[in-house]
């Protein structure tokens, strides 16, 4: 099903192609590259497709173009015996024809289906490569199919602690493979990789997100590591970016979660009428994509108005981590210190200085101290009465202790997160 344009989409593509095309990546999402970086893109890959790009039309050629160098360089060091060589550029031409696939949003499209023919064709070969310690995993679910990948650690493993790694809205789940090597099966933890309802493989399949039926899939995630015998069934938790931190968020608020600890960042926990109304409007386009709409009023009516997390937190029991730039353009920094102003539970809030949405310029510290914060709570080291850390990072190294409010506020409060922190306060009185 191909999605109608929203209304800012056709008004405004051209300013984003003006963006691209005179500032690149860059322009659109500030830092970005460094947190793709995170995720399996080489720095030569990202730059070669950039030089290529002068409007949002150029980047699915772009991304296949580029993927299929890599592709072809993999098969060659393949031929020749060098498995590890191989299996990285597999991984490289892999996230690149995920980026390709994901630039078209018409399910009936052959091109989506052939870039991710390939996509899959590279991770099999990856998975080959090593050991099998990435394999597929297809979950049934609402009568349609989950999608993910799960990561193990080499050799024999029992009763391990394991991560759900929730992508963001514009992810799929080969984007977590290096990481998931990176932060957590070289340290012993299972991880899994998803696409949730409305992304990647998932939503090719039909399965579109509503309100409430990601953290349900997230529950079904969980509830198939659980019974893996690499895996203790009470050591499972989540690491989500973007998106997929509102929806671990949503998923740590059931009573039934299976979830021991969530680390979010860049978690959308604000008004979402910014993300959708005042944001860059391939973000409205994407979700609404993902949700099946393609009625763009209806779409606001049925889903936007009804997003915001609001008092649902004060459900959240397990330890919870929420990270965010100073200057996320899709949630206000105030807004999410008043989403964190609302749980009870175990707690720990960071603000990084002068950072935008995508984490770009700390985000190997942001994978690096997610993976171990979230594993470190699934121990239960923060399972204490009124834990509460909070810090604001500064761009000079420094971190205050006890507030985590950006410091040019000198000390003043916005209204609006005022009055929520007051409420609080008289609800803990």
């Amino acid at each position: 099903m191909e999605v109608d344009m929203t209304t800012r989409f056709i008004d405004q593509t051209w300013s984003l192609d003006i963006a691209l095309a005179q500032g690149g990546f860059d322009a659109l999402h500030p830092g970005g590259k460094a947190t793709l970086e995170q995720l399996g893109h080489d720095t030569t890959d990202f730059d070669d497709v950039f030089a290529r790009v002068a409007s949002g039309a150029m980047l699915p050629k772009a991304w296949a173009t580029v993927a299929a160098q890599a592709e072809t360089r993999a098969r060659h060091h393949e031929a020749h015996g060098f498995a590890r060589t191989a299996s990285d550029l597999y991984l490289r031409a892999a996230v690149m024809f995920g980026r390709a696939q994901y630039s078209i949003y018409d399910d009936a499209d052959p091109r989506k289906a052939a870039f991710r023919t390939r996509c899959d064709a590279c991770v099999d070969r990856l998975s080959a490569l090593r050991d099998d310690t990435v394999r597929r995993v297809e979950l049934d679910f609402d009568g349609k199919t989950l999608f993910g990948l799960l990561h193990l650690p080499a050799g024999d493993v029992v009763d391990a602690p394991a991560v759900i790694l929730g992508p963001g809205m514009d992810m799929i789940k080969e984007d977590y493979i290096q990481a998931a090597e990176r932060y957590y099966t070289s340290r012993g933890v299972v991880a899994l990789s998803i696409e949730g309802p409305g992304q990647g493989a998932t939503r090719t399949g039909g399965l579109t997100v509503g309100l409430t039926n990601y953290e349900r899939a997230i529950d079904t995630y969980a509830t198939y590591l659980a019974a893996l015998p690499e895996v203790d069934s009470t050591r499972i938790g989540m690491f989500g970016i973007s998106m997929s931190g509102y929806w671990a968020l949503r998923a740590l608020a059931s009573p039934d979660t299976r979830l021991r600890a969530a680390a979010t960042f860049e978690a959308v926990s604000g008004d979402f009428r910014t993300i959708f109304d005042a944001a860059q409007p391939t973000f409205k386009k994407n979700y609404m994509y993902m949700a099946g709409y393609t009625d763009e009023s209806a779409f606001d009516r049925d889903l936007v108005a009804h997003m915001p997390l609001g008092d649902l937190v004060r459900n959240i029991t397990r330890p919870v981590l929420l990270g965010i730039g100073e200057f996320d353009e899709l949630t206000p920094v105030e807004d999410a210190l008043a989403t964190y102003e609302r749980i009870t539970a175990p707690k720990e809030m960071r603000v990084y200085e002068g950072q935008f949405h995508p984490l770009g310029g700390v985000a190997a510290e942001v994978f690096a101290f997610g993976a171990e914060w979230v594993v470190r709570a699934m121990h239960g080291d923060f399972d204490r009465p009124g834990y509460d850390e909070r810090h604001f990072m500064s761009a000079d190294g420094a971190a205050t202790e006890g507030c985590a409010d950006p410091q040019w506020w000198l000390g003043a409060t916005p209204t609006a997160l005022d009055r929520v922190r007051r409420a609080e306060a008289v609800a803990g009185a």
